[in-house]
């Protein structure tokens, strides 16, 4: 079976598979997630969201697999390309576990997709097991985009949750910087689709008025790595780390992993 992969969630989970040889093409975000795909010459095309027909119809693939997000003008490019398309739209954990489980039934590796899943939950019980003996549960804003903010998904509320703090706003949702202060966040963290640790966490404070806050005061503002949150996979129990790590620091020591970056106590002056 050859795939061509449309999301790095895609090519991740290929790859925790050991199915990387399925793949026939990817994008060039699969090449961030999966280091192992840049000596495999295979053709780099868009993603979900920019696929084009022309560009899909040269590959030799058995099926095309896209996540989300989406437009309308990459959903009819993937279908004008004529070949079978699976497009996931997880919303939630219970998706993702369904996903790769689904995945792996397509790669011919039912079994492997089921272990990858128990592998998950029992790393992600260990982690909210610790979480859970913290005597506090902070106000945690976690935005994903910051023009215009957008809060993270439901996933990611999900492991706010689970790392021990309380999600702020309505996951998916765009906010504005004054509602998002309205919420009186113990806890702040961007992690934007794309971007990598480049998250300017000085400016957006600065530009935001929100050097008052006390996530600000306390020195609780922090970058997670986009693939840590966004990429609905495997990896998303090292997402789970970060946020523990940047929600309760007096129990997750940051030798347990790294999550981005954090912005300097009282750094940060409004404009």
């Amino acid at each position: 079976m050859k795939i061509i992969s449309l999301q790095p969630s895609v090519s991740v989970i290929l790859d925790r598979l050991g199915c990387l040889d399925s793949l026939a093409a990817c994008t060039r975000y699969c090449l961030d997630a999966v280091p192992a795909l840049r000596d495999r010459g295979l053709p780099v095309i868009h993603d979900s969201w920019s696929t084009k027909t022309e560009e899909l119809l040269p590959v030799a693939a058995d099926i095309v697999i896209a996540s989300v997000p989406y437009r309308q003008e990459s959903l009819t490019a993937i279908l004008k390309a004529g070949m079978p398309a699976l497009t996931l739209s997880p919303r939630n954990l219970a998706d993702i576990y369904k996903d790769i489980r689904l995945i792996a039934s397509i790669a011919g590796v039912a079994e492997r997709g089921e272990a990858l899943v128990d592998e998950m939950q029992q790393q992600i019980a260990v982690i909210a097991e610790r979480a859970a003996a913290a005597p506090h549960r902070p106000i945690v804003h976690c935005e994903e985009w910051g023009k215009p903010v957008i809060h993270s998904q439901l996933w990611v509320a999900e492991l706010v949750e689970l790392a021990g703090g309380r999600f702020a706003g309505e996951p998916g949702a765009r906010t504005t910087a004054e509602a998002v202060a309205a919420l009186l966040p113990d806890v702040m963290i961007a992690s934007w689709c794309g971007a990598g640790a480049r998250v300017p966490l000085e400016k957006i404070v600065e530009q935001r008025c929100w050097n008052d806050l006390n996530a600000v005061k306390n020195g609780q503002v922090y970058c997670i790595l986009d693939e840590l949150l966004n990429t609905p996979g495997p990896n998303l129990v090292d997402g789970l780390r970060a946020l523990a790590q940047a929600i309760h620091p007096e129990i997750f020591s940051a030798r347990e992993g790294t999550f981005g970056r954090q912005l300097d106590r009282f750094s940060a002056q409004c404009v």
